[in-house]
């Protein structure tokens, strides 16, 4: 569901990865770009991950980059077989690539043919209690020291 945490989510494992090479791309910072521009940008993305011997490439709000549109539907083809392509090819040997995408929209990606691109598929609900919060703090190990943990709950609880 869109606002429910995924890009924070996507951007907090990129950076637990540690990898060497770290890139976040967005369609909002391809703004203005035709759809061949965009797919040269992708290329370029991936070409440079896959020098790195470790690393992770998020890919943040698929149907923004593939300017879908529910009426029609519409959507760019032109991106969605450069995604395809580019989601399949396999670093050279002795090389690992990760790559995480987010949608709010993961029927789309089923109806485009682009949810077999992916081996692990999650999906993130909407968070809708302060409670909710701090069980997702509290899986992740070490993000907040005690007294943070405490302040963060009495305000979380507070905002009910």
């Amino acid at each position: 569901p869109p606002n429910s945490g995924k890009t924070a989510l996507a951007a907090h494992i990129a950076l637990l990865s540690k990898f060497p090479y770290l890139k976040f791309c967005t369609a909002q910072t391809m703004l203005g770009y035709t759809e061949m521009s965009k797919c040269q940008q992708l290329k370029k993305i991936f070409e440079d991950a896959h020098k790195s011997t470790l690393s992770c490439v998020v890919v943040d709000e698929l149907e923004s980059f593939l300017e879908y549109a529910p009426v029609g539907p519409r959507y760019s083809n032109t991106v969605l077989q450069t995604l395809k392509l580019l989601f399949k090819r396999a670093p050279p040997k002795g090389r690992k690539l990760l790559i995480i995408a987010t949608t709010s929209y993961r029927d789309i990606l089923e109806q485009l043919g682009l949810s077999q691109s992916f081996s692990k598929i999650i999906h993130v609900s909407n968070m809708s209690s302060g409670k909710h919060v701090l069980h997702v703090i509290n899986e992740i190990e070490h993000t907040f020291n005690d007294d943070e943990m405490k302040h963060l709950e009495k305000t979380l609880n507070d905002k009910k």
